[in-house]
């Protein structure tokens, strides 16, 4: 088996971890442009999934089970208040917290996301069996499982910052 493949004439080919890079950059891009019709990026649709199976939450809790400061969180919650997502209210627990909570429009919302993440899934995985799917499916979460990673939480909001616009591609 060549696992780095250092002579290969393809770059990447043979290379697992180049492979897992390659579709799941692509994955991740992929799903932002069908969900950018809703006026939602991942990270909001990676939220309103937390907030839907932990509301209420204050911004501390829900950073935490993000993985990111809470702080970086302020700007994406005042985008998604805006758009009548999310709301932060008082906190019954603590008067000095604001909890929040997934709105009815947000949870419409994240029906939606859901659809087009069917729709997405199914298009990743096309070219294999339903048998080949759930190999492959039991394989990343093996692997998923020994880096450590949090299960359904996107390690991309470790480092998350600024912000781009659904569907407008950045200046980087």
């Amino acid at each position: 088996m060549n696992s780095s493949a250092p002579n290969s004439p393809v770059p990447g080919k043979g290379s697992p971890a180049f492979l897992l890079t390659q579709v799941g950059a692509h994955a991740a891009q992929a799903f932002a442009r069908r969900i950018a019709g809703l006026g939602v990026t991942p990270a909001h649709a990676g939220i309103l999934r937390i907030l839907k199976m932990h509301s209420p939450l204050s911004q501390r809790e829900l950073a935490a089970k993000l993985g990111m400061h809470a702080s970086r969180l302020v700007a994406i919650l005042d985008e998604m208040e805006k758009a009548g997502l999310a709301v932060r209210e008082p906190s019954v627990k603590d008067r000095r917290v604001y909890a929040l909570r997934i709105t009815e429009k947000g949870l419409e919302t994240l029906r939606e996301i859901g659809l087009l993440y069917q729709e997405h899934n199914a298009a990743i995985t096309a070219a294999l069996s339903e048998t080949e799917r759930e190999v492959l499916t039991s394989l990343l979460e093996r692997i998923a499982a020994d880096q450590r990673l949090s299960p359904g939480i996107h390690p991309g909001f470790q480092t998350l910052s600024a912000r781009k616009k659904p569907g407008k591609p950045s200046a980087e």
